[in-house]
């Protein structure tokens, strides 16, 4: 059954008709939508306002991670390397500073920290702030976890024990933070996270990250459930664009 889209207060429907919606989307990006709905325009309408809404539901779910994961890291990082360590990495003698290995990381926190230190508003908190989530994930890195102390494991206390078979390592670590940082950037950029391969509807890609971020937050010896409650329905999100199958 498809949508029935809200009613002003005289009872006439808002949405508007497939024409001037795609007029205003643009025929390029509506085209995977159209593709994936079998040419039901007004499936493809709908699909594309659900996946808006998945969109914004699994953003608040990557911010509440995102924030956990730099706070876990400044936790483990202030006892080594000092409460201005993120600033102290950048500065000549820093971690960070001769290694050319490490220069798009120093590149991306050095801009963050001289744009503070310009508006007279630097602090160590606010400089976590403003660097974003690639810094957190290449921290992970073969080079950058070497250059920091080899300690940022410890953000996992929860993780599983490596063997033979599975290393669970600073590289494992790095690769399921790629997969996360890979959805936070389709979100940011606004591209559809709604479909497979070859082009149809599948909510999988984003159950998968999901469950994902919710193993990372088991690691870090936090209840994702209950950091999430009230937020990010990912299921009833997910539901909605399924239904679209029948």
């Amino acid at each position: 059954m498809l949508p029935n889209f809200a009613t002003d207060g005289e009872g006439y429907r808002r949405n508007m008709k497939y024409t001037e919606f795609e007029s205003i989307i643009s025929p390029e990006r509506m085209r995977k939508y159209n593709v994936a709905c079998g040419g039901n325009k007004t499936k493809a309408m709908a699909l594309y306002r659900y996946n808006l809404r998945l969109s914004q539901e699994m953003f608040v779910v990557v911010s509440c991670f995102e924030v956990a994961l730099r706070n876990r890291i400044d936790q483990i990082m202030r006892p080594q390397w000092g409460n201005d360590w993120l600033r102290d990495f950048i500065l000549p003698g820093g971690a960070l500073y001769n290694d050319k290995r490490a220069e798009n990381t120093k590149k991306i926190i050095e801009k963050e920290y001289y744009d503070l230190v310009k508006h007279k508003n630097y602090s160590h908190t606010k400089l976590l702030s403003e660097v974003g989530f690639g810094v957190w994930k290449y921290m992970f890195s073969n080079i950058q976890y070497l250059l920091t102390g080899q300690v940022l494991l410890k953000a996992f206390p929860n993780k599983p024990k490596s063997t033979k078979q599975q290393r669970y390592n600073n590289t494992y670590v790095f690769g399921e933070l790629d997969y996360i940082n890979n959805l936070r950037n389709r979100i940011a950029h606004h591209e559809p996270i709604c479909f497979g391969t070859p082009v149809c509807i599948d909510t999988s890609y984003v159950k998968n990250r999901y469950n994902r971020i919710m193993t990372l937050l088991g690691w870090m010896g936090i209840d994702g459930t209950s950091l999430l409650y009230g937020l990010g329905h990912i299921n009833n999100a997910c539901e909605q664009i399924d239904k679209l199958l029948q």
